[in-house]
């Protein structure tokens, strides 16, 4: 067995099987291995019914009297039994499992492990596992894996080709230096691979994520590395120092800039008419004001005579930037008499749409193109590109970047992200360009208000809501993914909204958002709440980046302790986007102390910098069972904040042996940069 050999070579691996893996990303040997678990779980003794404690995970004991049964109705079939000891009652409910009703036998005892739930004033345990007293023994006191999964694809599937693989021992010849894993106490790294699926105890598996860790980061920046000595120092051939334009447009805003945006402005404006061409960062804050000073870059590049182009992630953020381009320079056309012609590239365009686009973009019909992932297809070409913005940068790829600096010869580059990271992992992440920080919000902007409640709240809460939505403002609901399974995400936003619907008045139009839809869908519905057609939206963290509703003052966020600091407070970036007063509610289900403390610094803070660094110091490295929970940076294994030590370690390897580069790694390397082309953030 090779690692570069198809997933078909091994056993268990027919034509459905290898498909579903496929759509999951794995298509060889080294995928499987690398496709590391989400998190981990124990298991305990087991219980009987008569002890169960709601809320936690169990191993229950139980004897099924009867056969389990299909529960009809619903979008999901669903399947059910029920554990009887005295007069306590417990209900397994599985979704999408049929063949269950088959396997799982009647008169026979089965330890079902899994979080019991008060659902409606019964105790209830969602897709629970299923094992047979013998085989539950075997796992005690283990560190079992799980894996994220698709349709087609269950846990038990995944663990045993991992297995299968892993029997071969020594797949991977290590390219890290003994001297270099000695210094920095790094595993070695079959041994890692080993225990970041089925650790022998936790100490090994604190070893392997560290050691894994590194590699995506010491990879990471050696790709920023042998980028950024591709880009040194090239030549400066669309320069522009005449401002007068910029100067016009601060003019005509209803407010002033503030003084990290004209500290920003005057960075950037320094890079147009320096000797060499601008690869600058500009990091702020969510709703710091980096819009205008995109605006104000695309218009001196379009006063010395050049194109510019800004790459946004998402259709409705495309279309809100053309909106909002088009009303700022009518505005400025008004008063100056200074026409800016702007244009507009989405994949939902119709074909003559995008065909007079491209004839006006060669023919420079076209000023300023503002698009989505359609402004790199092929048949885009500029008439002389000299200026390119992409917002959001955190969610393009290292290949998408590329190929819009390809649309034209040696353009000045700006990025824009509202991750808040601290300067010094910045320079690391951001390696090959300079940085520009606005870290200060305009002063018209009401800070929102939080509270961190209890499930209790939720009455009070949706009694908000509605006096909210009568009020003519809309919000959001933020569900969380549930971790057993990845259908349960979809299942628990369809849940909620039917609840939602039920509690909330009719004339008030609940929709939904969920991972699971298409592009198409998700603009059709983020569309929809733009217009204000839909006026309370329950969704999973897709609207985390991409829509702009200044009419949306609330949001609650259920099970907030389910994510990190850094990405509730970009989720609640959604709301006080407006002039009115905005609301934040994180909905605590969990009791601990110490939740609750992570959680009281949203309350206490709007500062982005200050949230993330503070969640650093309380989660501290090495946090294991639990959920990835950065949800800024995408990478598999890493987490920015919690190894924010190691990203220093790699950044620092990577600059000393960024010349003697063994073959093994040189393989390891462009692997990575084809995979980091859709995942990894540059």
């Amino acid at each position: 067995m090779r690692i570069t050999d198809s997933v078909r070579c091994l056993k268990g691996v027919g034509d459905k099987v290898e498909s579903n893996l496929n759509k999951l990303g794995i298509f060889t040997v080294e995928d499987l291995l690398e496709y590391y678990p989400r998190a981990y779980q124990t298991y305990d003794a087991p219980v009987d019914v008569s002890e169960i404690t709601p809320g936690k995970r169990l191993a229950v004991r139980g004897f099924l009297h009867r056969s389990l049964a299909r529960i009809p109705g619903g979008r999901v079939e669903k399947t059910a039994g029920t554990l009887i000891d005295g007069d306590a009652r417990l209900q397994l409910l599985w979704y999408r499992m049929p063949y269950l009703r088959k396997q799982v036998i009647s008169g026979k005892t089965y330890i079902f492990y899994g979080v019991v739930k008060n659902k409606n004033g019964q105790w209830t345990m969602e897709q629970p596992e299923i094992y047979e007293p013998e085989a539950y023994e075997k796992v005690r006191s283990t560190i079992q894996p799980i894996y994220s999964l698709t349709e087609g694809v269950h846990q038990k599937l995944i663990g045993k080709l991992v297995r299968q693989v892993l029997e071969e021992k020594t797949l991977f010849e290590d390219y890290l230096p003994e001297e270099l894993r000695m210094e920095f106490h790094l595993a070695e790294y079959n041994f890692a691979l080993q225990n970041i699926h089925y650790p022998k105890d936790q100490e090994s598996l604190t070893l392997a994520r560290r050691r894994l860790g590194f590699d995506e980061f010491f990879l990471f920046a050696l790709a920023i590395r042998r980028m950024k000595a591709s880009r040194d120092r090239s030549e400066n051939i669309h320069p522009a120092s005449d401002l007068t334009w910029a100067e016009q447009f601060t003019g005509c805003l209803d407010y002033r800039l503030t003084n990290a945006q004209l500290r920003a402005w005057k960075e950037i404006s320094a890079d147009f008419s320096g000797p060499h061409v601008m690869n600058r960062l500009l990091q702020g804050d969510v709703g710091s004001g980096k819009t205008v000073i995109a605006q104000l870059a695309l218009l001196t590049a379009v006063q010395a005579g050049y194109q510019g182009c800004l790459m946004a992630p998402t259709e409705v953020l495309a279309r809100q930037h053309y909106e909002s381009f088009l009303n700022d320079f009518e505005r400025f056309y008004q008063k100056t008499g200074i026409r800016i012609r702007i244009g507009l590239l989405t994949g939902s365009m119709k074909v003559r749409e995008k065909r007079a686009v491209y004839e006006a973009l060669e023919t420079h019909e076209i000023d300023i193109l503002i698009g989505t992932h359609a402004v790199i297809q092929e048949k885009v070409h500029f008439h002389d590109l000299g200026m390119v913005i992409t917002d959001e940068q955190h969610r393009f790829g290292v290949n998408q970047r590329e190929w819009l600096l390809g649309k034209g010869s040696l353009p000045h580059v700006l990025v824009m992200s509202a991750t808040p990271i601290p300067r010094t992992l910045a320079i690391i992440l951001y390696g090959d360009l300079d940085i520009s920080i606005i870290d200060e919000l305009p002063a018209k902007r009401k800070p929102i208000k939080n509270c961190v409640v209890d499930p209790g709240y939720r009455p009070a809460a949706y009694r908000f809501i509605e006096n909210q939505v009568h009020e003519g403002h809309q919000v959001y609901i933020i569900c969380p993914m549930v971790e057993e399974s990845e259908f349960m995400d979809l299942e628990n936003v369809l849940d909620y909204t039917e609840k939602i619907q039920k509690i909330l008045p009719p004339s008030i139009k609940v929709d939904y958002l969920h991972g699971k839809m298409t592009g198409a869908q998700k603009d059709e519905i983020m569309e929809r709440f733009h217009r204000q057609e839909i006026q309370v939206l329950v969704s999973t963290t897709v609207i985390e980046v991409g829509i702009n509703v200044p009419n949306a003052t609330v949001m609650m966020v259920e099970n907030a302790e389910r994510f990190g600091l850094a990405q509730l407070h970009q989720l609640r970036g959604r709301v006080g986007r407006g002039d009115d007063q905005s609301y934040c509610i994180f909905v605590q289900s969990g009791k601990s102390d110490s939740v609750k403390e992570r959680l009281e610094i949203l309350v206490k803070s709007n500062d982005g910098f200050y949230i993330a660094s503070e969640d650093l110091k309380l989660r501290g490295p090495g946090d294991m069972f639990g959920l990835r929970q950065s949800g800024l940076m995408d990478f598999h294994i890493a987490d920015l904040y919690q190894d924010s030590d190691l990203l220093q370690v790699a950044g620092d390897c990577a600059k000393k042996y960024e010349n003697q580069i063994p073959e093994n790694l040189e393989r390891r390397m462009e692997r990575y940069m084809r995979l980091a082309g859709n995942d990894v953030i540059l």
